[in-house]
């Protein structure tokens, strides 16, 4: 697997205190990567540092397998936008006045595709209107079109949708989608709002205590979403028989526990069971949400 970016025993310290420590982390090209922490685990500190804003105080990051540690990195750092905490716009502007503000600070010669990037995030029709007067999610979209002034490969993007009503949630998310999927475009995405990174990420970093503690992919962790009916039973052989005529999917979990993976009728199940001497003492709907599976990966809600 090719990677756009990684990190490698990345490490940031304010003083005695460590705000990244020992952090890895690999983002394939072409993905969607969801960074998942609570507050204060670095993940600001982590896109920082990426985006050359500050300095490790040791470790290494790669982009396009180019070393921080060297002179080319500037060129690589070239090819990456950016909207970290808040949109990087003027509100005195206008929309149009903005991107070119943007593309003097690229240091591009001239406005080429600028009313097609204001085309693209749906502000064309207002470009000459000062961004003061726009709407929350107009300046979140506003600070997309900016961090798109020249044609990065990979956009970072901190808490995208962070006091958006549903609307502006649902407009940023298909600008994401087509952004990755018709421009090829990776993204590294820093968000709270889970159910929502659940809709376009295609793989996780999870973060606690300053390093990232798992990364996965979204086919990986929809195996742990899978619903499942988990049964105990008083005779296992029994039972693991009676699914097997039937090829009915399941898993084994322990000597009287099977994950089913199908939909079944219980009352159906329980009696054809216990006509083969075998009792279902319990049965329960399982299934995990994003937001669970980042729970129980550090060890529950108090730790959040």
């Amino acid at each position: 697997m090719q990677y756009i970016l990684e990190t490698n025993n990345l490490r940031k310290k304010y003083g005695h205190f460590n705000v990244i420590s020992n952090l890895n982390m690999h983002i394939p090209k072409g993905s969607i990567y969801g960074l998942i922490g609570k507050n204060g685990a670095g993940k600001t500190t982590l896109i920082r540092l990426l985006c050359g804003l500050q300095k490790p105080t040791s470790g290494t990051y790669n982009i396009y397998g180019i070393s921080n540690e060297s002179k080319k990195i500037i060129e690589s750092r070239k090819r990456i936008g950016a909207i970290i905490e808040t949109p990087s716009i003027c509100l005195d502007m206008t929309a149009e006045e903005n991107l070119k503000k943007q593309y003097k600070i690229v240091g591009l010669p001239n406005f080429d595709n600028l009313y097609e990037i204001l085309k693209f995030v749906r502000l064309d029709n207002i470009s000459k209107k000062k961004a003061k007067h726009f709407s929350l999610g107009m300046k979140q979209r506003l600070g997309l079109a900016v961090a798109l002034v020249g044609n990065p490969d990979i956009l970072i993007l901190d808490e995208p949708i962070n006091g958006l009503d549903p609307e502006g949630i649902i407009e940023i998310r298909e600008l994401i989608l087509k952004l990755n999927k018709q421009n090829g475009i990776t993204f590294l995405i820093s968000s709270h709002y889970l159910d929502e990174l659940s809709k376009i990420a295609t793989c996780y970093g999870f973060m606690d205590k300053c390093r990232i503690v798992k990364e996965i992919s979204k086919d990986e962790l929809e195996q742990n979403f899978r619903k499942r009916t988990q049964i105990n039973v008083s005779n296992l052989k029994e039972c693991v028989k009676y699914l097997e005529e039937r090829n009915i999917s399941y898993k084994v979990i322990s000597n009287d526990l099977i994950d089913i993976y199908e939909k079944i009728n219980v009352s159906e199940f329980v009696i054809a069971l216990s006509k083969k001497n075998c009792i279902v003492n319990n049965f329960q709907e399982k299934g995990e949400s994003l937001e669970n599976y980042y729970l129980n990966l550090i060890g529950g809600a108090d730790n959040v």
